[in-house]
């Protein structure tokens, strides 16, 4: 019998200049990430990730346990315990690491998995949970190494997960569901679920059709909302190039319903970055590969308020170039602009706009 452990290191580096309507700011901060993993037995193993975040504004470093998991299969089964990564089948719900365990049993009719998760033990920065104003500010806060507990971990939230997820109806349709909930352990009170459902057509080759809902509810003091996000969208995808078009809305205040609450802050757009909470938005995604190693993207949005009043806040736009001249080396560059000018919320701010420059180099 021979085993074998695969390590390596990874530098992922960034440096951007921007404004987000008012000063210009230059922000440099990457993350160096030593992984080790290996087999246990034939068919489960192990994976262990650490993080060494560093940044200049403010300047400070930022050590972190990521993917840390032991993953255990037998036959059709798998029992995953340890710090994993969970995202719910619309990816705008939650996404993210998390402490917990999750099992899985493949069956002719679909595949059906189960998990319970943990947020407190999480760096907030990495959790990126903002259910609540407190919570936002205590993301923004400084980590104080003299005050660690309090500056450190994300908010405690408890999350338990139902799914069913189905390859090929049909041999075409791939089709989940999901019912998730999440239980305020900080005290606030806030308790959430989420029915989501998602189906994912190939209507003819290349051409794909996709679609995806949720319907969800939370408490706060003893009253109970409701609220409501979903997506619709094609694509076409060739061996050089990639065009998506994609419309997404989540409910915001109204005579029925209430703004739609995301768990974790999923950034919206390239430059606006806007949570999915009150708000719509119809964009666009091209991607072309230029040459062996060279990939271009370009992608544009234009966002709506939802609400009451319903309002246009503007259009966004960006570019990026991809340098890969080998599969450890990846250099980005890119760049967009958001004009609040073009629509009626804020048409008097000033423009947000970003450049960006990343390198990646991975040590195996």
């Amino acid at each position: 019998m021979l085993s074998a452990i695969d390590f390596g290191f990874t530098f992922d580096q960034n440096l951007d200049i921007g404004s987000r309507g008012y000063e210009t700011i230059l922000n440099y901060g990457g993350i160096g990430i030593p992984r080790l993993s290996g087999l246990i037995g034939e068919q489960s193993g192990f994976y262990v990730s650490l993080g060494f975040n560093y940044e200049n504004d403010p300047f400070g470093f930022v050590p972190e346990i990521l993917r840390t998991e032991v993953s255990l299969r037998s036959g059709f089964m798998e029992l995953r315990i340890g710090r994993m990564h969970y995202q719910d089948p619309l990816a705008f719900i939650v996404t993210g690491l998390f402490d917990g365990l999750s099992f899985s049993y493949n069956t002719l009719l679909g595949k059906v998995s189960t998990g319970v998760w943990y947020s407190g033990l999480l760096y907030k920065g990495r959790a990126n949970i903002e259910m609540t104003y407190d919570e936002f500010e205590h993301n923004f806060a400084d980590l104080d190494y003299y005050d660690f507990l309090n500056t450190y971990f994300a908010p405690r939230r408890l999350l338990a997960a139902l799914e069913w997820e189905h390859q090929g109806i049909g041999e075409l349709v791939l089709a989940q569901l999901s019912l998730l909930t999440q239980f305020d352990l900080s005290g606030a009170g806030l308790n959430t679920q989420y029915l989501t459902g998602r189906v994912f057509i190939p209507i003819w080759w290349p051409v794909a059709f996709n679609l995806g809902g949720s319907l969800s509810s939370f408490q706060v003091s003893n009253q109970i909302y409701i609220a409501h996000a979903g997506e619709i969208g094609f694509s076409f995808q060739d061996q050089i190039r990639r065009f998506a078009f994609t419309f997404r809305s989540a409910s915001g205040p109204s005579e029925y319903f209430t703004s739609f609450l995301p768990i974790t802050t999923i950034s919206q757009g390239n430059i606006l970055k806007a949570k999915l909470s009150g708000i719509s938005h119809i964009s666009m995604d091209y991607t072309m590969r230029l040459h062996r190693t060279f990939t271009f993207n370009f992608s544009g949005f234009y966002f709506f308020e939802n609400g009451p009043n319903e309002r246009w806040l503007g259009p966004e736009l960006s570019a990026g170039l991809f340098w890969n001249p080998i599969s450890d080396i990846s250099i980005n560059l890119g760049g967009g602009i958001f004009i609040p000018a073009l629509g009626d919320v804020r048409p008097e701010s000033n423009n947000y706009w970003r450049l960006d420059l990343r390198l990646i180099l991975s040590i195996i």
